[in-house]
Parts: structure tokens; C-alpha cells; sequence
């Protein structure tokens, strides 16, 4: 028999064998690994030595800003170091942010050790460390594609997401441990580490090179936000994003109330619901890659839909077998979001505008789950827990209902997955004139 007509075996019959034995991705996959599980590591440990830091009877102020500080500036660094960063490649743009967050956490249990950590100046460097975030996670799915053909982008975003995903199970429970044993502050020193290991690895394992192909003339530090504007199909998923999730934000506030005040439960139930969220959006995650035969629009809208679905019997306060396993559901469709509204921004923008784009993206929705959450408070007195949780999930559904109407409304046309956007051509006749 022919070789070619031979039905290769596991491990390369799946869909992620071409990302994992790619002989430079193969290189970068460990590095994230390890910095994503630094990463769900400080998800415990940035709250804690919060805590520990702040005055007696600040402590929800400061361990609130302490978390908003580890996210929330790469919004504004998108647009400060937008002319900087926009036409640098994308192992560079992930190795420049993971070398100042390693800096930045470094930093932490150095003023530690010097006696000088005090909230403010822990809260300044958590802030410090994530003004490149956005640029950092645009080098990341930019590097994917420079240098996989768009076939592969979905696993390997996928890829990118189970790795997150997976840490969000083993490393709070890992951070923990550790913290009943050094202390919150090694713990945030581990995460440095991590992103150090990470650093280190795109220097090693990407070639400096430039870019291979032509590159697109930056004209503002806001040039990304003006290009989605131009992209219906980019800025109507932008939204659609946004408004996800900013409608997801209030959970945080809702479901420990929930789980106290209508289950009568215990610290031990709400970690039981945080859980089964994580098993099954691991188990989403190892499904994304087999999604890439599926329309990304009606797929992008249906996870949409699907999880507002699943969070209904959480709204519906229903008991704790039924809203579980929902809940763990709930994450299983989650999963593939991330994945699926990447591999829609790679397929619709060229590989040099990339970076620049998927930065303004990112400065958008990282405001959308802490603007949500700051809603949850009021909602949740007002409401009561379940009653905001049902609002939340019913809103999500017309949300992914109206996006489905406007994507296959009658006379428009149809929103496309694929191609160059609007003024990619501009901006290659633009840059020939230049040269």
C-alpha cells in the first residue's frame, strides 16, 4: 500500500501535531507552559500578599486595586508604546513583555528583603509589570501566525488557551501550598522566574530576523484602533467580545453570595463550582483544535449562546447536582472563545498589521470583566445573587442571539472570515511610495 494513503497514528493523526513538532514552536511551548502556570499561581498569590500589606481596615480597597494593578495598565500601554512596539515582530513584542514583567515581580520580593515593600510600592510594581501585557499577548498569537499557515492557527491558539486553562486548576491550589510555607512574597518570586525562563526562551528559540514580509507604516500610537474601526467584521467582534465579557464580570461578585446565601454552602462548595469550571474548560480547550472544519463566525456566536445557556440553572437557583455539572458545561463551551476570536483576527488581518491590531483589542476587553465586576456589587444588592446571575445568563443569550441576526441578516452581506482587511492595500501602496 502507497505510504500517502496510510491513516497516520496518534500522536499525528491530531490536529495539534503540527503545532507541537514544529521545530520552533516546539522550542517556545514549554516556556509558556511553565510562565502560565506562574501565572495561575499569582492569581492566589497577588491578592494574598495584598492582604498581608494593607492597613487594617483597607484591605478590600487595596487587594481590589492590587488586582486591577496586574492587568488593567496594558490598556494604556497599548496606545503609550503603540508607535514603539506596532511594527516589531511577534517574538519580540511576547519577549519584551515577559522580560518586564520578570523585572517588575522581581522587584517584589527584592523591596521585601530590603524591608521597604510597603501596599503602595507593591501595588506600583504589579502595575509597572503589566504595561506591555497587551502588546506581549499580541507577539504571542502574531508569532503563531508569522509562522504556521492559517490551517493550523485555531490549534495553536488552542494550544496557547489549554496551557492557561490547565493552570487555572494546578496552580492555585499549587500557590497554596507554597504560601503555607514561604509566603505570598516567594511565591510572586517564582512567577518572575517563570517569566524570566519565558523570556529567555523566545531569545533562544526565535532567530532574530526581521519580518519576511512587507511591513505597514505606522501613522499613530492608535493606528490599531483606527484599522478595527475600518473591519466590520473585526470591530463587530470586538463588541461582541466586550459585551461577553463584561456580562461574564459580575459573576464574581454573584457567585460567592450565591453559593453562601441561597445553597447555604462553604468555602469548599464555591471551590467545587471553580473546579468543575476549570475541568471543563480544559476539556474545551484539548476539543478546540477539532473545530477548525466548523464556520468561525457561527461557531464564535454559538459559544456565545450556548454558555449563556449553561449558566441558566445558576440563575434559576437550582440545586447544587443540577447547577454544577451546568456550571462545569458552562465552561466547556467557554473554552474554545478565546481560540476561535483569534484565529478570526489572524485570518482577517495581514501578518504585519497583526500586532498592532490584536494590542487595541486587547486594551479593550481587558476593561470589560473588572467594569462588569464593579457592576456585580450594586446588581447583587439590589437583585440578590441568583437573580443577577439569571440576568447575566439571559443577557448573554440575546447577545449571542442578536449577533447571530446581524450576521445572516437578510440583503447584508455576509461577514467575512478570511482576507485582507479594507486597507491592507492602502498600506502596502503607501509603503511603496514610501520606499
Amino acid at each position: 500500500m502507497p505510504t500517502d494513503t496510510v491513516t497516520p497514528r496518534f500522536p499525528r493523526s491530531s490536529p495539534y501535531w503540527p503545532v507541537v513538532s514544529h521545530p520552533l514552536l516546539r522550542r517556545v511551548l514549554p516556556g509558556l507552559a511553565v510562565s502560565a502556570l506562574g501565572d495561575g499561581m499569582a492569581l492566589i498569590a497577588v491578592t494574598w500578599l495584598a492582604l498581608q500589606l494593607a492597613p487594617e481596615g483597607q484591605r478590600g480597597t487595596w487587594t481590589a486595586l492590587a488586582v486591577a494593578a496586574y492587568t488593567l495598565p496594558s490598556a494604556a500601554g497599548t496606545v503609550v508604546f503603540g508607535r514603539l512596539l506596532a511594527d516589531r515582530g511577534g517574538a519580540q513584542l511576547a519577549g519584551w513583555d515577559a522580560i518586564l514583567r520578570a523585572a517588575a515581580l522581581a522587584a517584589i520580593p527584592v523591596a521585601h528583603l530590603a524591608g521597604l515593600l510597603g501596599i503602595g510600592l507593591y501595588v506600583t510594581l504589579l502595575a509597572l509589570s503589566s504595561l506591555l501585557h497587551s502588546w506581549g499577548s499580541a507577539g504571542r498569537f502574531t508569532l503563531l501566525a508569522e509562522l504556521l499557515p492559517q490551517r493550523h492557527h485555531l490549534p495553536a491558539n488552542g494550544v496557547v488557551a489549554i496551557f492557561s486553562q490547565a493552570a487555572t486548576i494546578v496552580g492555585p491550589p499549587l500557590a497554596g501550598i507554597l504560601i503555607g510555607w514561604v509566603g505570598p512574597v516567594w511565591v510572586i518570586a517564582i512567577d518572575a522566574l517563570t517569566f524570566a525562563v519565558l523570556a529567555l526562551t523566545y531569545r533562544l528559540a526565535i532567530p532574530a530576523t526581521g519580518r519576511t514580509g512587507p511591513t505597514e507604516p505606522t501613522s499613530s500610537s492608535t493606528a490599531g484602533f483606527a484599522l478595527i474601526r475600518r473591519d466590520r467584521s473585526l470591530l463587530g467582534l470586538l463588541v461582541l467580545t466586550f459585551i461577553f465579557f463584561f456580562l461574564f464580570g459580575p459573576f464574581y461578585v454573584a457567585m460567592p453570595v450565591h453559593v453562601v446565601a441561597d445553597l447555604h454552602g462553604s468555602a469548599t462548595t464555591l471551590g467545587s463550582y471553580y473546579t468543575a469550571f476549570g475541568v471543563g474548560a480544559l476539556g474545551g480547550g484539548l476539543a478546540t483544535a477539532h473545530l477548525r472544519r466548523w464556520s468561525l463566525w457561527p461557531t464564535t456566536v454559538g459559544i456565545v449562546t450556548g454558555f449563556g445557556v449553561a449558566m441558566l440553572p445558576l440563575g434559576l437557583n437550582a440545586p447544587v447536582g443540577v447547577s454544577l455539572p451546568a456550571f462545569a458545561l458552562a465552561g466547556l463551551i467557554w473554552a474554545p472563545y478565546r481560540s476561535t476570536s483569534m484565529a478570526l483576527f489572524q485570518r482577517r488581518t495581514t501578518v504585519a498589521l497583526l500586532p498592532r491590531v490584536l494590542a487595541a483589542n486587547g486594551a479593550v476587553t481587558v476593561l470589560a470583566v473588572p467594569l462588569g465586576t464593579m457592576l456585580g456589587g450594586p446588581l447583587t444588592t439590589a437583585l440578590g445573587a441568583h437573580r443577577t446571575l439569571l440576568l447575566c445568563a439571559v443577557a448573554t443569550v440575546v447577545l449571542g442571539i442578536v449577533a447571530a441576526g446581524l450576521t445572516i441578516r437578510p440583503g447584508r452581506p455576509p461577514v467575512r472570515e478570511d482576507g485582507p482587511p479594507p486597507d491592507a492595500s492602502a498600506g502596502r501602496a503607501h509603503s511603496r511610495r514610501a520606499h
